[in-house]
């Protein structure tokens, strides 16, 4: 499958997993694999992946997993584990999807994958959603959060990036880099930060938002991790913040899958809430 391609309707396989969409400011085609019966499902898990910078100059022959079979198998072994249907949406300008991921974290990004959930909803009329999201991955599902949709149950929101301006400098400081003051990682200005946009999230009593990190995490810093479930909880939505166990050095990546392991604690939640 390509990478940071220009969306043209021409090239998306809508017969197979591919949604093309229009957004205000744009038009893009999503990439999904899933597994399980998804047409009328009462719940599916979308699952959205950390950055994929590394992949971009790769040839697309080269890089992991990057054929549909492949991203099909791994969405039904996380089917299996969770009990669900799942579908692994590919962010802009990865895995087949157009777009392009150099400028990740920009509201175009969100815009496109708001309006692929929507398709998506739309194609096979599912009720419900769980959103699992892991780095960048995470930082998209709490962006769709922000744009107000009624039809999340829940997010597991691992090693998420938020304050992103402020993450910036402080991973330039970290590593001894020049201040950029008003840049992203990425070194655009005006990423679209869902801390910032937190007004933007519907009240719902039986959602439940999960923020899993660890402490020593090198690449999201936790302290900005608790900032927005903080954030969340002020504005009166259910938080529970977990510390996970991350491997060294980085401390970013999770042991063990909590986005997968939490799927029953998403379903428990909202069990616990009808009965108080």
């Amino acid at each position: 499958m390509l990478w940071n391609q220009k969306a043209r309707a021409e090239n998306c396989p809508l017969h197979a997993d591919a949604l093309w969409v229009k957004y205000k400011g744009g038009v893009a085609c999503i990439r999904f694999f899933s597994a399980g019966n998804l047409q009328y499902a009462p719940l599916v898990m979308v699952i959205f992946r950390g950055d994929r910078v590394p992949f971009i100059k790769r040839n697309p022959g080269t890089i992991p997993a990057n054929t549909p079979t492949a991203q099909r198998r791994q969405a039904a072994r996380l089917s299996a584990q969770a009990g669900m249907p799942v579908v692994i949406m590919a962010r802009p300008g990865t895995y087949g999807s157009s777009g392009n991921h150099y400028q990740r974290r920009q509201p175009a990004e969100f815009l496109a994958l708001n309006a692929a959930m929507d398709s998506l909803r739309a194609r096979y009329h599912i009720k419900k959603f769980i959103l699992n999201g892991h780095s960048g991955g995470a930082t998209a599902a709490s962006a769709l959060l922000t744009f107000g949709r009624r039809d999340i149950r829940c997010a597991i929101l691992t090693s998420g990036a938020w304050d992103l301006l402020n993450r910036a400098e402080a991973l330039r400081k970290e590593r001894r880099e020049k201040s950029d003051v008003g840049k992203d990682v990425t070194g655009l200005r005006q990423p679209y930060d869902p801390l910032y946009h937190i007004e933007g999230i519907t009240q719902d009593p039986q959602r439940l938002v999960m923020v899993v990190g660890n402490l020593l995490d090198k690449t999201t810093p936790f302290n900005l991790q608790l900032k927005f479930a903080h954030a969340l909880r002020e504005n009166k939505h259910r938080v529970l913040l977990i510390e996970w166990p991350a491997y060294p050095p980085e401390f970013h990546n999770l042991k063990g899958s909590p986005g997968i392991k939490y799927v029953d604690k998403c379903k428990t939640a909202r069990l616990a809430k009808r009965r108080t």
